[in-house]
């Protein structure tokens, strides 16, 4: 049967006529033809299907390449300045040794106090408190406070500040509360002032 026979004869078949539960009585040029049909159907579905999947794997890939890019980036960065990273490692560390070395330990803190109340006399001044206070823990230092209270002349408490901020340990001022010390002298103040030291913390977090 040629192709236009086959036309012909497909023109001719009435839809209605076809019995779907019986394709096998159906013309052989229906059948040819819903063959095709199916047959393209599937393939459509399946080729459309796995493109899918395909393009999905490819935008996964995509990403890794560039995640994967960034981080050689990152690392060719790092690489070409470890050098440099290695020196200010070391410039730090020595730093760190210095800072650590103004920290005094628990037995030098006696000492300290003898270092401000030195400084306090040389300045001029009286002594009516000095004290330490409860520790305050911190991550890598401990707050040591000292509570001071001294009387003396405006010129002679801006002395004392000085000195003590002078001191070879790290101390530093806080809250600082400044009156007459009465008596009939106006020229005599009373100041009261925290004074904090700190010391490296070993323990993590721990005094």
């Amino acid at each position: 049967m040629s192709l236009n026979d086959s036309l012909e004869s497909l023109r001719k078949i009435d839809l209605n006529d076809l019995d779907f539960n019986n394709v096998g009585s159906w013309p052989a040029a229906v059948k040819f033809m819903a063959g095709i049909v199916l047959f393209s159907a599937v393939l459509a579905f399946g080729y459309n299907f796995h493109l899918k999947d395909l393009q999905a794997q490819l935008e996964s890939k995509q990403v890794e390449e560039t995640t994967l890019k960034e981080q050689f980036t990152s690392k060719a960065f790092q690489a070409a300045n470890l050098d440099a990273y290695k020196e200010q490692m070391q410039e730090m560390e020595v730093s760190f040794g210095a800072l650590l070395k103004q920290l005094p330990s628990d037995t030098e803190v006696p000492g300290l106090l003898e270092d401000i109340t030195r400084t306090g006399l040389g300045s001029g001044l009286e002594f009516e408190e000095i004290k330490l206070l409860p520790e305050a823990a911190q991550q890598f230092y401990i707050e040591l406070p000292i509570q001071i209270t001294v009387v003396g002349s405006y010129h002679d408490l801006a002395t004392f500040v000085s000195g003590v901020a002078s001191l070879p340990r790290i101390v530093t001022l806080h809250d600082f509360d400044l009156i007459s010390a009465g008596g009939g002298s106006y020229s005599q103040l009373r100041m009261s002032i925290l004074a904090k030291t700190y010391r490296y913390n070993d323990k993590g977090g721990q005094p």
